[in-house]
C-alpha cells in the first residue's frame, strides 16, 4: 500500500518507520516546518492509498485539501498498527488538564509489571526506572506499548488531543475545550470522538461530548472531604487521602479510583498516593513555604487554588507569585494567556509577583495587566524560583509556570 504521512515533527516519523516495518510503500512530509519541498511537492501530484494526518493539522491544507484518498488520523493509524498485539489491561488518558496526575494515581493502583507513559517520561514498573522521554503525540504510544507487550505487564498512557482506542479503557479527565487545527476543530469532541473506538470510556463530570459507550465518574465516585468512595458493579471501597481536599488532585483521583473499579482492581493503594513534583507538591527552603504548581496544565484557577494552600500550610497572609509561561517552550499545546495570567495576579492577591516569560508590550491590547506590581521579570521557572527566594522574607512562594517537566 502507498501511504503518506504529514508532519514529521509531531509523531510522523515514528509512524513513516512502523509503516515501512509493516510492509508499505511511505512517503512523509514535513507540513509545518517546510524542511522536505521535495518531498511535498512529489506528494501534491501523487495518488496514495492512504494519507496519515495529525488532528490538529488545518482541513484546508493543499495536502489534504487535494487528497482524493481515504485519510485517517495519527490516533488511528498508531490503532492500526498495535493491531492485536496489546499489554494488558491498556488505559488511555487525555484531556485539557489532569492527565499527568491521573496517570500516575493508577500506575500507583496497578501492581505488578508494567509501562508509565507521560509527559514528565516514560518509566517501567514495579522499579519506577526511566525508559526514555518523549512527547505526548499518538506515535509515542507505539514504543511504550510494545515494551508493555513484552514484559509482558500494563500500560498507562498519555495521548494528545484524543486516544488511539487500542485499548481496554479511555479516560477523558476534563470538559475545557479550546479551538484547534486553525480554528476549525473543537478539542473535547475531538478528543470523544476518538473514545469511540475504545471498549469502555470514563469521563470526567461536565463532559458533554462523551461517546455512548461512556461512563461518569460521579456515577462511580463521591466524595466527602478526605474520603472517596466507589462503587461499581456490585463492589464498594472508600480510599481517604488528604489530597481528596485540593481541586487539581480530587477529580484526578476520582478517576483513578473509578478506573480501578472499572478493571476489577483495589483502589485501596489510592490511600498512599503522594503529590506529584509541579502538582501542589508541599516543601521548605529557609523558613519559606513553597507550593510548586508548575506543569503542562498549570492555569489561573490552578494558580488560586495553589496561592490558598500555600497560605494555609504557612499560616501567613504574605506569598510570592511566580507566574507565566517558560520562554520558547513550544512544548505546550496551550498556552497561558497573559489576560489570564493578569487575572490570577489580582485574584490571589500576592505581596510579590514574578513573571516568566515575555511581558507584552504596550499596545498589544491584553487588558488587565497589573503595572506596577511586577517585582522581576525571568525568563524561565528556575530563575524565577531564584528570584523569588531572594525577595520573600517570611510567607509562602507559589510556582505556578506552564511547561513541560
Amino acid at each position: 500500500m502507498d501511504v503518506l504521512v504529514l508532519d514529521t515533527v509531531h509523531g510522523g516519523k515514528e509512524i513513516a518507520a512502523a509503516c515501512r516495518e509493516a510492509g508499505h510503500a511511505v512517503d512523509e512530509v514535513d507540513v509545518y516546518h517546510g524542511t522536505t519541498p521535495e518531498e511535498m511537492e512529489r506528494a501534491l501530484h501523487r495518488d496514495y492509498s492512504l494519507v496519515i494526518a495529525p488532528v490538529h493539522l488545518d482541513p484546508g491544507h493543499p495536502l489534504l485539501a487535494r487528497c482524493r484518498g481515504p485519510v485517517i488520523t495519527h490516533h488511528d493509524a498508531v490503532r492500526r498498527l498495535l493491531g492485536n498485539h496489546l499489554p494488558c489491561p491498556m488505559i488511555e488518558i487525555t484531556g485539557a488538564r489532569g492527565k499527568t496526575t491521573t496517570a500516575h494515581a493508577l500506575a500507583h493502583i496497578l501492581s505488578g509489571r508494567g509501562v508509565l507513559h507521560t509527559s514528565a517520561g516514560t518509566y517501567a514498573f514495579p522499579d519506577k526506572s526511566l525508559l526514555w522521554k518523549k512527547s505526548i503525540t499518538p506515535a509515542s504510544v507505539i514504543p511504550a506499548a510494545r515494551h508493555a507487550a513484552r514484559m509482558p505487564g500494563w500500560l498507562v498512557a498519555e495521548v494528545s488531543l484524543g486516544v488511539t482506542g487500542a485499548g481496554d479503557l479511555a479516560i477523558l479527565t476534563s470538559p475545557e475545550t479550546y479551538p484547534f487545527a486553525g480554528g476549525k476543530k473543537d478539542a473535547i469532541r475531538q478528543k470523544a470522538a476518538s473514545a469511540r473506538q475504545a471498549k469502555r470510556v470514563l469521563v470526567a463530570e461536565g463532559v458533554t461530548a462523551d461517546p455512548e459507550n461512556a461512563v461518569r465518574v460521579n456515577d462511580i465516585a463521591r466524595c466527602d472531604g478526605m474520603q472517596c468512595t466507589v462503587a461499581y458493579d456490585g463492589r464498594e471501597s472508600t480510599i481517604e487521602n488528604p489530597l481528596f481536599l485540593l481541586p487539581p488532585y480530587r477529580t484526578p483521583l476520582m478517576l483513578a479510583a473509578a478506573a480501578a473499579m472499572m478493571l476489577h482492581v483495589s483502589p485501596a493503594p489510592l490511600s498512599t498516593f503522594a503529590a506529584l513534583p509541579g502538582r501542589m507538591s508541599l516543601s521548605s527552603e529557609n523558613g519559606i513555604t513553597i507550593v510548586d504548581n508548575s506543569n503542562s496544565g498549570t492555569n489561573a484557577e490552578t494558580t488560586l487554588c495553589a496561592a490558598r494552600y500555600a497560605r494555609h500550610c504557612s499560616g501567613v497572609h504574605d506569598l510570592t507569585l511566580v507566574i507565566g509561561q517558560a520562554e520558547d517552550d513550544g512544548a505546550v499545546c496551550e498556552g497561558f494567556a497573559p489576560d489570564r495570567i493578569a487575572d490570577a495576579i489580582l485574584k490571589a492577591e500576592p505581596s510579590h509577583v514574578v513573571w516568566i516569560g515575555r511581558y507584552p508590550e504596550p499596545g498589544t491590547g491584553v487588558s488587565g495587566l497589573p503595572e506596577g506590581k511586577i517585582d522581576a521579570i525571568c525568563p524561565n521557572l528556575a530563575q524565577g524560583r531564584a528570584a523569588a527566594l531572594r525577595m520573600t522574607k517570611k510567607g509562602s512562594i507559589v510556582l505556578s509556570v506552564k511547561t513541560w517537566r
